[in-house]
Formats: structure tokens, C-alpha cells, sequence
């Protein structure tokens, strides 16, 4: 071949494609980085590999008039009882701001509209991994439709999703705790079908980690009103509900697991539902007087924020609020 046509074919020059850099000839340049390392430049910088890191960022969903249709008929909206709209309203406000005063990045869901009563318990809508989100798909029928609206918002802040859920899979973020920053326990029960389990564990293993299913007791909602992680070595378990083989799992990886005091259900779940701020500080529900020195005697540090008006709402401030963001093994 003449010396002169093979550099025209080499360019491209010759009417052809072979050697333009569209179709990997001179000029082109691979990709360079993994997912996980593009996450804080190409994509938003949220991740999360535990539940006791600090807290960075969080997705809520403000309520509005949605509410009026659950204070007319609470129990069709699967909430306890009616609530009074502007306390809840004010409630919520409320530990916004205590997110805020804490350093924490504050995103709202922000729908054009919402007829979902259930839109404000964000944190059933998804959960992070240590590589992006994986979307919820509510169990309830009065519920479905809660995710499409945080999709929209994660696509908007620049947070992958790694998974919507397919078939008949039901998943609600509240079912799944992180044990470690390569371990995920997932709560099998009324909101969290099998189904879904399969799917999470198959796109977990992707990212290198790995799933432990247990199954929850009969009449209960979410795994989280049973187990809370406060610190790299210190869970809350709620005695005579928590499975057994979480107990195990946690103590096999250095936790020690604390018990708080036996109340009634709704003063315990009520203690239950907090989130961590970062090792052993946490926002939780203010009113608490008979708990708060079991929480002192750990030597735990806490917000209290006053939610009583939307537990009515069968909620608190863990339901409300989906963990966008923490600090992570990966970013140190």
C-alpha cells in the first residue's frame, strides 16, 4: 500500500472512519476511573457503608396538603390517628433545622404534587450503598408511586441509582441496616418481600458486598424500629424483637449490643427511631424522660427534637428521613 494512502486511512482523511478517534483510532482516550472514584466529581458525592459515620446529607420531604386526606381518614392512610396539620407541619420544620444546625446538607423531594399521605417517611423510598441508591417499591397500595418522585429528585442532585426493583418485589430503605461497610441486613417481613432481597443481594455483589436476610416478627413494620447503629461498636436492639441471628451477626463483628429499659410500644418505638449524627451522637425524639439516661449511660450525646403530633402519623424522625450522605471507608 503507498506510504501516502496508509497515512490517509490512519487519519481518516480518506473518506473513512478506521483510525478517527469516534471509533478508537488516534485521539481517543479511555475512561480512566472507576464508578466509585467518580462519585463527588461526575456524580454527587453521597455514599454510604454504615450507619454511624457522620452524617453529611439527607433527602425529606416537607409535608403539605397531602396530609388532609390521612386526617380525615387515618387509618385508609395507614397512619395511628388524625393529626393536627399545622403542628406536624411545624414538627417537621423543626428538625430540618435541627439537621442544619448539625452540619447536615438538607435536600427536600419537592414534588410538583403529591397525593401520597406517606410522602413525608422518606426513608422508605430508597437507600444509599457505598455506590449510589436503590430505589424502594412500597408494599402498601396507598403507597405506591412514593418513589417516582424521589428518582426525579436523585436524578436532579446527581445521585446514581443502581436499582429500581422489578416483578413483584416490595422494598421499603427502613428494611435494610448497614452492619458493616461491605454488609447489608435486610429485614424480611411485611414491607420487604423475598423477591426484593434477591434482586439488592445480586446488585450489591456487583459493588463487592454482600447481603444477611432475617425474618421479623409478626406485626411489626421495619427492621430500623428494632435495630439502630450508633457508633462503629454499639448497637440499640429492642429486647424480645430483635432476631436473633442479628444479635449474633453484630456481636461476630465487635458490637456491643444494648438493650433499652421494656415500655410500652409506642414509648419504645418512639426511642428507637433516631438517627445518627456521627459515633455515638444522635437526633432523636424529644419527651423521652424515662430513656434519656439509658442513651446518657452509653455515653451518647443527643439532639432532641419534638415529633409527637407526626407519630400519630405511625412515623418519627428515622421514617422521615432518608440518609443521603456520610462519610465512608472508601472517602476516609
Amino acid at each position: 500500500m503507498p506510504e501516502e494512502l496508509a497515512c490517509e486511512l490512519k487519519s481518516g482523511t480518506n473518506g473513512g472512519t478506521f483510525g478517527m478517534a469516534a471509533y478508537g483510532g488516534a485521539g481517543w482516550v479511555p475512561r480512566a476511573k472507576p464508578h466509585q472514584a467518580e462519585l463527588g466529581g461526575l456524580w454527587a458525592p453521597y455514599a454510604v457503608d454504615s450507619e454511624w459515620r457522620r452524617l453529611t446529607a439527607v433527602l425529606l420531604h416537607a409535608p403539605g396538603q397531602e396530609l388532609v386526606q390521612a386526617i380525615a381518614d387515618p387509618q385508609s392512610a395507614l397512619m395511628l390517628e388524625p393529626l393536627n396539620f399545622d403542628r406536624a407541619c411545624s414538627q417537621h420544620a423543626g428538625m430540618a433545622d435541627a439537621y442544619r444546625a448539625a452540619g447536615v446538607a438538607v435536600h427536600y423531594v419537592d414534588p410538583k404534587k403529591t397525593n401520597f399521605p406517606n410522602q413525608m417517611f422518606c426513608a422508605d423510598q430508597m437507600a444509599m450503598t457505598p455506590q449510589g441508591a436503590i430505589l424502594g417499591r412500597p408494599a402498601g397500595q396507598v403507597r405506591a408511586g412514593e418513589e417516582v418522585w424521589v428518582a426525579r429528585r436523585l436524578a436532579e442532585l446527581g445521585v446514581p441509582i443502581l436499582k429500581t426493583l422489578t416483578g413483584d418485589a416490595t422494598f421499603e430503605g427502613a428494611d435494610l441496616i448497614w452492619l458493616d461497610e461491605k454488609t447489608a441486613m435486610i429485614g424480611r417481613g411485611h414491607r420487604t418481600n423475598q423477591q426484593a432481597i434477591d434482586q439488592i443481594t445480586s446488585v450489591l455483589r456487583e459493588i463487592g458486598c454482600e447481603t444477611l436476610a432475617v425474618d421479623l416478627p409478626y406485626g411489626t413494620m421495619h427492621f430500623m424500629g428494632m435495630l439502630r447503629i450508633a457508633d462503629s461498636n454499639l448497637a440499640i436492639c429492642w429486647p424480645r424483637r430483635t432476631p436473633l441471628a442479628t444479635v449474633r451477626a453484630l456481636m461476630d463483628r465487635g458490637y456491643e449490643v444494648a438493650c433499652p429499659p421494656c415500655e410500652d410500644d409506642a414509648q419504645s418505638y418512639r426511642a428507637m427511631n433516631f438517627v445518627t449524627l456521627g459515633p455515638r451522637k444522635l437526633m432523636m425524639v424529644a419527651g423521652l424522660p424515662r430513656f434519656e439516661p439509658f442513651f446518657d449511660s452509653l455515653g451518647i450525646e443527643s439532639v432532641r427534637v419534638q415529633t409527637d403530633e407526626i407519630s400519630k402519623a405511625a412515623g418519627n424522625i428515622g421514617c422521615l428521613t432518608a440518609v443521603l450522605g456520610r462519610e465512608t471507608a472508601f472517602t476516609g
